[in-house]
C-alpha cells in the first residue's frame, strides 16, 4: 500500500458516493462515522465548527477499504486497520501537515495508529478511555420494573436535557462544556431523549438515541443523577428507548459502555445487549 492511497476531502456528498456503501455494509461496527457524517450531510460543512471536517477513505481497484473523519475539535476517528494501513495514513497526515488532539478507534487499530503517529512525529500517545461496542440481540427488560414510566421528552423539557447532558459530560470527562449557550454544537444537540419519570411525574433517568441511519440506532447518552441511582432507573429507560427503536424498524441498535465499569456492562447485558469490539482512544501529547 502506498500513502497516496488515502484520498482526503472535505466534500460530505462527494465522500457518501464514494464510500457510502461501505459504511452502509456494517451499520453496527460504522454507527460513529454514519451519525457524523450524516450531521454534517444535514447542517452543513461547519456542523462540528469553523473549520471543515476532513474525511479521507482508503481505496484500492476501486474498492474503499477504511474511512476515518477528523472534526476540528475532535480526535482523529478510524474504521478498522491492519498496522501497514495506519502507518500509511499516518504517512500522509503528517505529509500534510496535520496536526492530531489524538484517535479513536477500533482498540488495534488505535494502538497501531498512535504507535505510527509517534514514530513519525515523535508525539507521546496518552490511552485515554477504553469502551465497548455493544449490539443489542434480544431485548429483555427488567423485571420487575421500577414505579413509573418513560416518556418522550419534549421542548419544555430542553433546560433539564441540557442540565443533565451536561452532568453526564463531565461525569465520564468528556471535555467541552454543555451549556445553553453551547449546546447546539455539543454532540448531544441532534439526539431525541426519553425520560423515565416516576408516578408523581418526576424525572429521574434519562436515556437519548439517535436518528436512524442505515437501519441503525445507537442509544447514547444514558444518565441518571446521583441522587436517584439503585433504583433501577437506567436499566428501565434503557429497555424503554431501545424498545422504542425496535419499534421503529431499526436492525441494529447499538451503544457503547466503559469497558472498566462493570456495572454498566452487566446491565446492558442483562438487557440483551451483546458485546462487538472494544474501542480505545488516545491523546498525543
Amino acid at each position: 500500500m502506498r500513502p497516496d492511497d488515502w484520498q482526503l476531502t472535505e466534500d460530505t456528498d462527494d465522500f457518501l458516493a464514494r464510500a457510502g456503501a461501505f459504511l452502509r455494509s456494517r451499520p453496527a461496527l460504522h454507527t460513529m462515522p454514519l451519525t457524523v457524517i450524516e450531521r454534517l450531510r444535514t447542517r452543513g460543512p461547519d456542523a462540528y465548527g469553523a473549520r471543515p471536517t476532513v474525511l479521507g477513505r482508503l481505496e484500492r481497484a476501486g474498492e474503499v477499504r477504511a474511512v476515518f473523519y477528523l472534526t476540528p475539535r475532535g480526535r482523529l476517528s478510524l474504521t478498522p486497520l491492519d498496522p501497514e494501513h495506519a502507518d500509511d495514513l499516518a504517512a500522509r497526515l503528517t505529509g500534510l501537515g496535520h496536526r492530531l488532539p489524538g484517535v479513536s478507534a477500533d482498540h488495534d487499530t488505535a494502538a497501531a495508529f498512535a504507535e505510527a503517529w509517534q514514530r513519525r512525529t515523535g508525539t507521546v500517545p496518552t490511552p485515554r478511555e477504553r469502551l465497548r461496542l455493544y449490539r443489542l440481540g434480544t431485548l429483555t427488560p427488567p423485571q420487575p420494573l421500577p414505579a413509573g414510566g418513560g416518556r418522550l421528552a419534549g421542548e419544555r423539557d430542553h433546560e433539564q436535557i441540557v442540565l443533565w447532558c451536561g452532568e453526564f459530560a463531565a461525569a465520564v470527562g468528556e471535555a467541552a462544556a454543555v451549556t445553553a449557550g453551547s449546546w447546539a454544537g455539543t454532540r448531544f444537540a441532534d439526539k431525541h431523549f426519553t425520560f423515565w419519570e416516576t408516578p408523581d411525574g418526576t424525572a429521574v433517568s434519562l436515556a437519548g438515541v439517535t436518528s436512524m441511519i442505515a437501519g441503525q440506532i445507537r442509544v447514547d447518552p444514558v444518565y441518571t443523577p446521583a441522587r436517584h441511582r439503585a433504583h433501577g432507573y437506567a436499566a428501565a429507560v434503557t429497555a424503554e428507548v431501545s424498545r422504542a427503536a425496535l419499534a421503529a424498524g431499526a436492525t441494529e441498535v447499538v451503544l457503547f459502555a466503559d469497558a472498566a465499569n462493570p456495572a454498566a456492562n452487566a446491565l446492558y447485558q442483562r438487557l440483551g445487549y451483546l458485546p462487538v469490539i472494544d474501542f480505545a482512544g488516545y491523546d498525543f501529547t
